[in-house]
């Protein structure tokens, strides 16, 4: 992974969330405040525009693009991805395979895990990072080649995306509604997969 490979992928996260900023706001709309896609959408295009020059690594494009987000995204989601972002920019350094990516994607699950106290079920963005991260281990452990991986992570992140949808929310807004969220497919979970398939469009 090079710093090239970094920014295209902020890039690209940054332009799936801008295509799909009204659907992440109407599912928000149903179980939340209204206003993922807006936030998230503000807090990406600051990130890309934002990005450092060339000669950074991966790890400082990733660091840089950590504290943008944590600036700019409103409500729970600008620390959250900023966490995830920071985590993966300590893990990759300069990571150059497959096996690194891995290994720093799980690093930044596990600082969302400590910093939103959510976990598997909770009908949180964790739903979709999670199995992506057990996904990726394998992936990278088999000797799969980046595209296989990441193909794989793809799948893994829709369908826990999907799995949201029938889940009762135990964390964030959403839990307010008890019952009521079940039927909602997460918002969160949703800007989560659009995450991991512009990493795989920007890495592949």
């Amino acid at each position: 992974m090079a710093a090239v490979d970094m920014r295209a992928w902020v890039r690209g996260f940054a332009a799936l969330v801008d295509a799909h900023a009204e659907e992440l706001t109407a599912l928000d709309a149903a179980i939340g405040d209204a206003d993922h896609g807006t936030n998230m959408q503000r807090g990406t295009a600051a990130a890309v525009a934002a990005l450092p020059d060339s000669e950074a690594t991966p790890g400082e494009v990733s660091k840089q693009t950590a504290m943008v987000l944590i600036r700019s995204v409103g409500g729970a989601s600008g620390p959250l991805y900023g966490t995830f972002f920071l985590r993966f920019a300590a893990a990759i350094g300069t990571g150059s395979d497959i096996t690194d990516f891995a290994r720093a994607f799980r690093a930044g699950l596990d600082g969302v895990l400590a910093r939103g106290k959510a976990e598997p079920g909770d009908k949180t963005m964790v739903d979709v990072l999670s199995p992506v991260a057990d996904v990726l281990d394998k992936q990278a452990a088999g000797g799969a080649s980046p595209e296989e991986a990441l193909d794989a992570a793809v799948t893994a992140a829709e369908s826990g995306r999907d799995a949201t949808t029938a889940m009762l929310a135990r964390k964030g807004r959403a839990s307010y509604l008890a019952e009521r969220s079940v039927g909602h497919q997460d918002p969160g979970a949703t800007s989560a997969t659009l995450l991991v398939i512009a990493a795989r469009e920007a890495l592949q």
